[in-house]
C-alpha cells in the first residue's frame, strides 16, 4: 500500500461532464439551511469557513460551483441547486440549468446559475424557471439582497433570465477556464525554461574556470 500524497482538486480534477452545459457535475459548498458561508480555497481544494452570516438568514437552497469553469469574478461559476434536502458540504452531484440570477456583488458581476438536481425525482422534470413557484424565486432574490446588509456591503439582484442565457454563461465559463489553464501551463513552462537557462549559464561559467 502506498499513500497518494496528491489530493484531488474539486475545481480542476472533477470532470464537468460530457453533456455540459445541458447536464453537468457541480460541487456543493453550502448546504440548504446553513448559516455558515463555506468557500472553496482554490490553493488547497479544502472548504474554508469564510464567515458566519451576519443577517438573520440561512441559505434557501444548496449552493456551490461548477468544476472546470471560470466566471467574470475569477472564481468557478456559482450554482443554486433546487432539490428536496440538504447535502453534506463538498458533495458533488449532477444537475441541469433552468435559468440564471443576474447579480452585482460589491460592483462585480456575480451571476448565479439556477439548477435542479437531475437525480431528484421531485425536481428532475423541471426544465425552466416558470416551473418554479414565483415565491421561491422571490425568496432567493431577497436572501442575496439581504445576506450582506449588516456587513455594510451592497448586493444588487438585477433579475432572472432563462435557460438559454444560463447555458451560454456556462459555455463561456468552460472556455475561460480552458484559456486560464493554458496560460498557467505556459507560465509554468516559461519558469522551468528560465530556471534551466540560469542553471546552464551557471554551469558553463563554472566549467570554464
Amino acid at each position: 500500500f502506498q499513500l497518494n500524497k496528491e489530493m484531488a482538486h474539486t475545481w480542476h480534477d472533477l470532470d464537468i461532464g460530457l453533456n455540459a452545459p445541458d447536464v453537468f457535475n457541480c460541487v456543493i459548498e453550502i448546504p440548504m439551511g446553513s448559516k455558515i458561508k463555506y468557500e472553496l480555497d482554490k490553493a488547497t481544494s479544502l472548504l474554508y469557513v469564510d464567515r458566519i452570516l451576519s443577517s438573520s438568514v440561512v441559505y434557501p437552497t444548496n449552493y456551490g460551483f461548477i468544476p472546470q469553469t471560470l466566471g467574470e469574478d475569477n472564481d468557478p461559476l456559482d450554482v443554486i441547486v433546487f432539490m428536496q434536502t440538504a447535502v453534506a458540504p463538498n458533495s458533488f452531484l449532477r444537475c441541469k440549468p433552468i435559468g440564471v440570477m443576474r447579480m452585482i456583488d460589491e460592483g462585480e458581476a456575480d451571476d448565479k446559475i439556477i439548477c435542479v438536481h437531475v437525480d431528484d425525482p421531485i425536481y428532475k422534470n423541471i426544465n425552466s424557471l416558470s416551473d418554479i413557484p414565483q415565491h421561491r424565486l422571490q425568496e432567493i432574490k431577497l436572501f442575496f439582497e439581504d445576506y450582506k446588509k449588516l456587513e455594510k456591503k451592497v448586493v444588487e439582484v438585477k433579475g432572472y433570465e432563462g435557460v438559454d442565457v444560463a447555458k451560454k454563461i456556462i459555455h463561456d465559463g468552460i472556455a475561460c477556464y480552458a484559456d486560464y489553464i493554458q496560460k498557467q501551463e505556459s507560465s509554468s513552462h516559461s519558469q522551468r525554461d528560465l530556471a534551466y537557462q540560469k542553471y546552464k549559464t551557471f554551469f558553463n561559467k563554472t566549467h570554464q574556470h
